[in-house]
């Protein structure tokens, strides 16, 4: 090769050691980035394995105080609590119960790591519903917005009253946000926070989430949830929940949705999560268990990706594995 075929701009420079590619990194992970979500089923005497999530269970209480103090020293700083009753009826009577198994598992975790991690907690009505809707049903099976917006206020308040720190609105109910920080500050809990689910799909990868708690939905969420062909809905709901009172605001599913989380990043000032879910967790252990794919690269090339899309927060299964990769 002549002196002037020679290339003149060489970026593998760049990529020689790899010291040198630790300092010109664009994006970091890092474990204070990750929120592990978390189960906590009522009436079992010993930690159940969900099948079609390998390494994560439903938990005991006293098996779930266990695992947040192990997530505290593992470095991440926050989990998502869902919480799995023995009884069910049509309005989810158990979520606003302040002895429901989730509100006493909040009190659990803020006693044990409420110094040390950010406590939130799924609030939604489908865990609690007999019928597996995220709301109450009118009499032909419709779900009513309206009614509910009253459910998710209650069961925001004894969320509060139990210590949680972040509520995570997930029903996609029309106006749920104001409702909650109206209740909320009525109830003089000024100072607990809303992360918002504001942008969430009707997606086909919740399949494993729905064993994970016991799911007695029939049918599917298409009308509250968005439709996976919505990019610009995206974004109008993220900043709705804004205008609402969300001090956070989230993107779920997140590896489908990179693109709609590029463009809420892109034009709001809260903190942005996204939420890697089961079957995007249940799809690398698979593939992993077959000798198909390298695990452990491909966990944080995964999580990554998400944050290199514009995610401040990544929720994920694997947040106490990953903390511990990348230490």
């Amino acid at each position: 090769m002549s002196e002037l075929e020679r290339p003149v701009v060489r970026p593998r420079r760049l990529r020689t050691t790899p010291a040198m590619r630790e300092l010109v990194a664009e994006t970091t992970l890092r474990p204070a980035q990750l929120v592990l979500p978390m189960f906590v089923r009522e009436g079992i005497a010993e930690p159940k394995p969900i099948s079609s999530m390998p390494g994560v269970d439903q938990h005991t209480r006293d098996s779930l105080r266990k695992a947040v103090v192990e997530a505290a020293e593992a470095g991440i700083k926050g989990v998502m609590l869902f919480g799995i009753p023995e009884h069910k009826d049509a309005l989810g009577s158990g979520a606003t119960d302040p002895d429901g198994i989730l509100n006493r598992a909040i009190a659990d975790v803020v006693a044990e790591v409420g110094n040390d991690l950010v406590v939130m907690a799924d609030l939604c009505l489908d865990e609690f519903t007999d019928h597996g809707h995220c709301g109450v049903l009118t009499r032909d099976g419709r779900v009513d917005n309206d009614t509910t917006l009253q459910r998710y206020a209650d069961m925001a308040v004894v969320q509060a009253a139990a210590g949680v720190d972040l509520v995570g609105p997930s029903g996609m109910m029309d106006g749920q946000v104001a409702v909650i920080r109206d209740a909320l500050d009525g109830a003089g809990h000024a100072d607990t926070g809303i992360l918002a689910y504001s942008a969430k799909y009707a997606s086909a990868f919740y399949g494993p989430f729905r064993e994970a708690v016991d799911s007695s939905l029939e049918g599917d969420r298409r009308t509250y949830q968005q439709d996976p062909r919505n990019g610009r809905e995206g974004v109008a709901e993220a900043l709705l929940d804004i205008e609402q009172g969300a001090d956070m605001v989230m993107v779920k599913p997140a590896l489908a949705y990179l693109d709609v989380l590029r463009r809420v990043r892109e034009v709001v000032d809260v903190p942005v999560a996204a939420y890697n879910i089961s079957g995007e967790y249940a799809m690398v252990e698979a593939a992993a268990a077959n000798g198909w794919i390298d695990r452990e690269p491909a966990i944080i090339e995964t999580l990554t990706s998400i944050r290199r899309a514009g995610a401040d927060i990544v929720l994920t299964y694997w947040a106490v594995e990953a903390a511990r990769l990348i230490g």
